[in-house]
């Protein structure tokens, strides 16, 4: 009769795998901010189209070695509608991302974007009446403040309202894929993120007034695009199919920390303090809950949720 350690020790190491491989790709995302303030380039458009093209090119490549070239033409195939919305809602958050940060703080945009999963259990709710325990009501309370106080700065004029709605619509895209990929859980997340890359560059290069660059802001580019944005993609879905699906959320607040230091360490840019204040509500709120969320997938019966497979 096999002892209950050994065979639990294979799904404990798999885990500790998972855990490094997420926060890998939250560290990688991280630098994202640090690296566009290193751009130069004046079209916003123009850096969608080529960290977009770069990111899809990456992932594709990451689809072929990893799964072949038939088996990459059917993940693309299985997506199916779903897939595509989920996408879609890609290309919306990080072609709003480059537009954001040139209008707003690195610090509002990932701070705003902190609060995915409670936008999302909101949305769950409103569209489709999934139950919400008064404990996420009250963290859904605690952000809706957090962001009323950071959105507060454009207002008086301090940030550009532009800048803030941008960065306000990357959760909301975010949440909506979210509950999409509850909602059909074969949605695969990979090729969809890959399309979603491909059309928000096919989008960027119609509207950009000019794709000329350097061949220094193209390497810088590069950069931004295959290993920032690509491999930090690469890392999540590889590591995230092995950890609970809110340790990977709780993991992945590791960039919501890191990204406004690099940027202020790099480039001095420090948050101000309604930015601290309406970002402290969030977070603060996000790891309550996703420590709850935790802990009741911890001590359900069976095997903890995992997120949809990559």
């Amino acid at each position: 009769m096999t002892h209950p350690s050994a065979s639990s020790a294979p799904l404990a190491t798999n885990e500790k795998l998972g855990a490094l491989l997420v926060f890998g790709s939250a560290f990688f995302w991280s630098f994202g901010g640090a690296i566009a303030r290193f751009l130069e380039v004046p079209d916003s458009w123009t850096i969608v189209f080529w960290r977009c093209l770069f990111a899809g090119l990456f992932l594709l490549v990451f689809m072929l070695v990893r799964d072949g070239p038939r088996g990459t033409v059917a993940l693309f195939r299985g997506m199916g509608w779903p897939g595509v919305a989920v996408g879609l809602c890609f290309t919306i958050a990080s072609t709003s991302f480059i537009i954001a940060i040139s209008h707003t703080t690195i610090a509002n945009v990932l701070l705003l974007g902190a609060g995915v999963p409670l936008f999302a259990a909101l949305m769950s709710w409103i569209f489709f009446r999934e139950r919400v325990s008064r404990f996420t009501w009250g963290a859904i309370a605690a952000v809706i403040v957090g962001v009323g106080i950071m959105v507060s700065e454009s207002l008086t004029g301090t940030v550009s309202p532009v800048g803030d709605a941008l960065a306000l619509l990357i959760p909301v895209v975010f949440a909506l894929a979210t509950v999409i990929t509850r909602r059909y859980p074969h949605v695969r997340m990979t090729p969809a993120t890959c399309f979603g890359c491909f059309a928000a560059a096919a989008i960027a290069a119609s509207q950009s007034s000019d794709l000329a660059v350097t061949s220094g802001e193209l390497a810088l580019l590069f950069v931004f695009g295959a290993f920032n944005l690509g491999l930090g993609m690469a890392l999540f879905v590889t590591g995230a199919r092995l950890v609970p699906s809110a340790l990977a959320a709780l993991l992945g607040t590791a960039e919501t920390v890191l990204g406004p230091l690099w940027v202020a360490i790099i480039h001095g840019e420090v948050p101000s303090g309604r930015t601290i204040i309406g970002g402290t509500f969030i977070f603060l709120a996000l790891l309550a809950y996703l420590y709850n969320e935790f802990r009741r997938q911890q001590t359900a019966p069976g095997r903890p949720l995992r997120t949809p497979t990559p």
